[in-house]
């Protein structure tokens, strides 16, 4: 068989067996297709360590319009594609390369942003110097539930009121994947969506909307086309973070960084954040323990001894 057809067969059996999303799927189209640009229709025993490394060769080479180079975790992302299509070969019993032979490249390390508790009090009291009263409880709002609950901004942006149980301070909400969690709100943030829904006289189905700005406005659009947008979310937390004299570039994953740095500092196993994230292999959240790390050395460094040195 060549390699196109098995391709495709790879691309469905992620669809049906496997279940995964479609943007998961599309991934995996995309970074198939360069390797099949590559190689050409071979058959997949043609598969071999030399043609790998040629491979790796050219994307490492690969240039984008502006003239930039992959990065090297770019170049992972299409070695992790290669790497899962060959383990469904391998399943059906088809001579290829094995895919344990591959290696991910090095990559970059990148310094997670996350703000310390000063920083996250300054930031969710920013919206005090809104003067509009409704925009300033919607943000106070917005600001509360990202801290509280460690939602992705798509996830927030596509919560709709009925969904969230005030009552109890939780709710499900469907994340990557479409894999379903739990996520839980404190007390202000509980009170702080209470407040805002209470100026809210509509019936709309999002949770937040932005503010028509007349009643013909409001007349002529649904509920859904007043749902915020994830750039509205990024633009509001950068105003935030100009009023609250943040220096550090925030964005609504850096809350959730936060959130999640929050717990496990506090004390909170890991296994718990995990859940509350919806990480699907805990690899993914092990990159807070650094930073929990450096923060008990920190500690280490400002108490202990102390008795010594007096």
């Amino acid at each position: 068989m060549i390699l196109s057809k098995l391709i495709t067969d790879f691309l469905e059996y992620c669809e049906v067996e496997k279940g995964h999303s479609q943007l998961t799927i599309r991934n995996y189209d995309h970074y198939l297709a360069r390797f099949l640009e590559f190689a050409g229709d071979i058959t997949p025993e043609k598969i071999d360590l030399e043609l790998v490394r040629k491979y790796r060769l050219y994307l490492n080479r690969l240039e984008d319009g502006q003239g930039k180079s992959l990065k090297k975790v770019t170049q992972n992302y299409y070695i992790i594609a290669l790497r899962a299509f060959l383990k469904y070969l391998a399943k059906r019993d088809i001579r290829t390369l094995a895919a344990e032979k591959l290696e991910l490249a090095d990559a970059e390390s990148h310094s997670l942003v996350f703000l310390d508790i000063d920083e996250i009090e300054r930031l969710l009291e920013a919206p005090n110097q809104e003067k509009n009263k409704i925009l300033r409880a919607r943000d106070k709002a917005i600001l509360e539930t990202l801290f509280s609950t460690g939602l992705r901004v798509s996830e927030l942006v596509n919560l709709n009121r009925e969904q969230v149980n005030l009552k109890r301070g939780e709710f499900s909400v469907k994340g990557k994947g479409d894999k379903i969690r739990v996520v839980f709100l404190s007390d202000s943030a509980r009170k702080t969506i209470e407040d805002y829904l209470a100026q809210r006289f509509d019936n709309f189905k999002p949770l937040f909307i932005r503010q028509a700005k007349n009643k013909k406005t409001i007349e002529d659009l649904t509920g859904e086309n007043l749902r915020l947008t994830a750039r509205t979310i990024q633009r509001t937390i950068k105003k935030y973070t100009v009023i609250a004299g943040i220096v550090k570039k925030v964005t609504p994953h850096t809350i959730r960084h936060s959130f999640a740095t929050d717990l496990l500092i506090s004390g909170a196993d890991i296994r718990s954040v995990q859940s509350m994230l919806g990480h699907s292999s805990i690899t993914t959240t092990q990159i807070y323990t650094h930073i929990t790390n450096k923060q008990l050395h920190e500690v280490h460094k400002a108490f202990h001894g102390n008795r010594r040195r007096k």
